[in-house]
């Protein structure tokens, strides 16, 4: 019974260790796990309730009011009568329907949708932000989880030529010091693979960090296959988008400051009872009816003032989208330079490769002979190990930059 469990708790270990994930996998966890697109996303729903609310401002507000009054007059001393009518009773219903011209209504109902725009591309913005995080986060541990797969197979290699050597030194074909300076370096090799396990580690905790997961369990990266995405028109890149937002908002706040220029007309009415039962105040039941009229005629210029404050601001957002739009430019130059000096520098390595790999293959033959030179044997070995390392860093950095790219010049 004891030996089932065991076996089935190894069973669980073994496929807890083995499982394998992909980039989509940390990219769809994110977005879910994310407060900020949570909160973009109900502020968007929020928007949308907003343009319900204005179209409703447009019906006629209907209200019920309800008011009763007594003023005493004791001893000659009290409110004038023929003012306060001694007693007041009022039940009425009244209606309040606000005149809107078409530009009006044309103009606040555009404000909202550019509020709500804004919203959604601030969206966009962030899930772009929060997708270039993980990718980069995603490349860092595969390119430490595909260095520990080289340097494990190394330090195989370097097990297997020692436990030769140690043989070769008892037989007196190598000496005592050959042998201690092979284990040196079978010892260092080690100690780097136990440290880039730490970093694997490290990286696949800051991966889930940011994905919004808690999870410690190792697991297997699929290799990722990053590449450079279709570039849109400049003009369509959300970044630029922006600007063009806020010139937007700046043009319909210039309209909002004529409308509110225009004359204002309320159509008015009630109905109900009103009596100070003076009277015959079964009779008081009645309805009202009227217009409210009202007519901007001053307030010290401060509409051309308002419309130049608004210019100003047309003109910085202008100034601003330039400036953006040239460093772009040279943003996507100097990224796709890097991507082919990192081709170059991948060319280069994979002929050091070929050269290194050759010296090994080399020396492994003459070693059984005793006529390799332990020295230089693992001078070629650390050659080796260092052109793999490098190999994995320049893949690493290009798809660094390949993400940078798409992240510049693709909106999705």
């Amino acid at each position: 019974m004891k030996l089932k469990l065991l076996l089935l708790l190894l069973l669980v270990i073994v496929k807890s260790y083995s499982q394998e994930k992909d980039l989509n996998y940390f990219l769809e966890k994110a977005q879910t796990n994310s407060p900020l697109l949570l909160d973009l996303k109900n502020q968007i729903h929020s928007a949308s309730l907003d343009s319900l609310i204005f179209r409703a401002t447009r019906k006629p507000q209907v209200s019920a009011n309800l008011l009763a009054n007594y003023a005493p007059v004791i001893a000659d001393f009290g409110y004038d009568t023929a003012l306060s009518n001694n007693h007041t009773i009022s039940g009425m219903v009244g209606v309040n329907q606000r005149i809107l011209g078409k530009n009006q209504i044309n103009s606040q109902a555009e404000t909202l949708k550019l509020i709500k725009d804004a919203l959604v591309l601030n969206k966009k913005i962030a899930v772009k932000d929060l997708n270039k995080s993980i990718i980069l986060q995603y490349i860092l541990a595969s390119a430490s989880a595909e260095q520990i797969a080289y340097n494990q197979k190394i330090e195989l290699l370097l097990k297997q030529e020692a436990l030769i050597l140690k043989k070769l030194t008892q037989n007196s074909i190598y000496k005592q010091t050959d042998y201690l300076n092979f284990s040196a370096t079978v010892q260092q090799q080690a100690l780097s693979l136990l440290q880039l396990k730490q970093q694997n580690q490290n990286d696949l905790a800051l991966l889930n960090y940011l994905s919004g997961e808690t999870d410690t369990t190792s697991v297997q990266l699929k290799k990722p296959e990053i590449a450079i995405k279709s570039i849109q028109n400049s003009d369509q890149i959300v970044f630029l988008k922006q600007f063009d937002m806020d010139r937007l908002k700046l043009e319909n706040q210039n309209k909002l400051i004529d409308n509110a220029y225009k004359p204002s007309l309320s159509l008015l009415g009630d109905a109900g009872y009103w009596s100070s039962f003076a009277t015959l105040g079964y009779k008081n039941l009645g309805f009202s009816f009227g217009l409210a009229l009202s007519v901007p005629i001053y307030d010290g210029n401060q509409r051309t003032l308002l419309h130049q404050k608004n210019e100003t601001a047309l003109a910085t957002n202008l100034a601003y989208k330039n400036n953006f739009t040239k460093q772009y430019k040279q943003q996507l130059l100097m990224l796709h330079q890097k991507l082919n000096q990192s081709a170059a520098i991948d060319k280069q390595l994979q002929s050091q490769l070929l050269i290194s790999e050759a010296l090994i293959e080399a020396n492994e033959k003459l070693l059984p002979t005793g006529d390799a030179q332990i020295t230089d044997f693992v001078i070629a070995l650390g050659n080796l190990i260092n052109i793999k390392n490098a190999i994995s860093q320049n893949n690493s950095n290009k798809l660094q930059v390949i993400n940078e790219i798409n992240y510049w010049s693709f909106n999705e």
